[in-house]
């Protein structure tokens, strides 16, 4: 494999990680509408088979697909390449918040910008699920697996379940229309009780704790909260609940992937050494999963019960992202002003093939100018 394809791979991902605020949907939003539409990399159909790989296994999901894209793309070379590219702008980004936070006690303010960011990313979210949609809700039961996803997510069921309950969906029809079922394995998940105690801080217990988040954790930035809560505040005792919520706030208002709260947290624990050991412990599990469900993905084409399993996935996927999608549009359509840039950025993604980056920065552009006027 020549460098060129796993250069331009790296080079698509650092810019990728470095402007694409507004959390996993967004970022496969904007994955789709780069490397499917305007670079015809990789085909819709090929695209949501990825999505669909990414989201059965635990970790940060836009991040899996990022590397299952650079993989498809670059082989080996570009799995690693995109992992990269797309994990270290972020990571550094949020050093800087970290710091600033240490130095001043405060996380420097970022409303104007997510301001005007916010609604151009609900036009992309909103976009990329009109056109996955389309290719993946083709037959009745992943129609049916989306309706009752979108419904159980309304109902504030928890993402894993709701992945596992389209698992078992799947096999169910599965084996009535073809007559034949294959043993499923489902992912476990599991957490250690709180010892309400605080412990000596130690690096390698803060390496072990994010390799065991990295290694079982599906869902949200909110579960991820829910997580940290468990260990780092309950069990340890080696952060408040107050940095906690402003280590996720950094996480959810920075670029790239939403797990840099590891990073911020990291650094808060034991400065440059601690967020490095925190983004190490906190990805390397991806990077893991990844290669081993590249297998999986390739066995997809030949085995119908296995690219049923990755449609279901997918078509519950996708209902997860509306959700996600409508809970943030009641938080971003906040005024005339928002709801104009969403349409203004919707109606120039349907007639224009221009680059969703370019809404990105004008919007947060359109946030900071309307701070200095108000």
């Amino acid at each position: 494999m020549s460098n060129t394809p796993v250069l331009e791979v790296l080079m698509f991902f650092l810019r990728l990680g470095l402007t694409s605020f507004g959390g996993p949907a967004a970022h496969i939003a904007l994955m789709r509408a780069e490397l499917v539409e305007r670079r015809r990399w990789i085909s819709e159909a090929d695209f949501l088979e990825l999505l669909g790989a990414a989201n059965l296994i635990p970790g940060p999901n836009s991040t899996e697909l990022a590397m299952h894209l650079g993989y498809r793309r670059a082989g080996w070379g570009g799995l690693i390449a995109a992992g990269i590219g797309f994990i270290v702008p972020a990571m550094l980004i949020v050093l800087g918040f970290a710091w600033a936070y240490v130095a001043y006690g405060a996380t420097p303010p970022a409303r104007a910008l997510l301001y005007g960011i916010q609604p151009v990313v609900i036009a992309i979210v909103a976009q990329a699920l009109l056109g996955l949609g389309r290719a993946a809700l083709r037959d009745r039961r992943s129609a049916v697996i989306a309706a009752l996803t979108l419904l159980g997510a309304a109902l504030g069921l928890d993402e894993l379940s709701l992945l596992l309950a389209a698992l078992i969906v799947t096999v169910a029809w599965h084996r009535w229309r073809q007559g034949a079922l294959a043993g499923l394995a489902l992912p476990a998940t599991g957490w250690s009780a709180p010892i309400w105690a605080a412990l000596p801080f130690s690096r390698l217990e803060l390496l072990w704790v994010f390799l065991k988040i990295g290694s079982v954790l599906y869902g949200s930035g909110y579960v991820l909260l829910a997580f940290l809560q468990s260990d780092f505040v309950e069990r340890l005792g080696w952060l408040t609940s107050q940095q906690l919520l402003d280590a996720i706030a950094v996480g959810q208002v920075t670029p790239g992937p939403v797990f840099t709260t590891a990073t911020f947290i990291g650094y808060l624990l034991d400065g440059w050494a601690g967020a490095l050991v925190a983004t190490l412990g906190i990805f390397l599990p991806a990077f893991v999963f990844v290669a081993i469900s590249i297998p999986l993905v390739e066995r997809a084409r030949r085995s119908p019960l296995v690219g049923a399993l990755l449609a279901g996935v997918t078509a519950a996927s996708l209902a997860l992202m509306a959700a996600v999608t409508i809970e943030l549009g009641f938080a971003a359509l906040i005024d005339p002003l928002t709801v104009a840039l969403a349409l203004a950025a919707g109606s120039l993604l349907w007639r224009t093939r221009l680059n969703p980056t370019w809404l990105l920065l004008a919007g947060g552009l359109a946030g900071l100018i309307r701070l200095f006027f108000a």
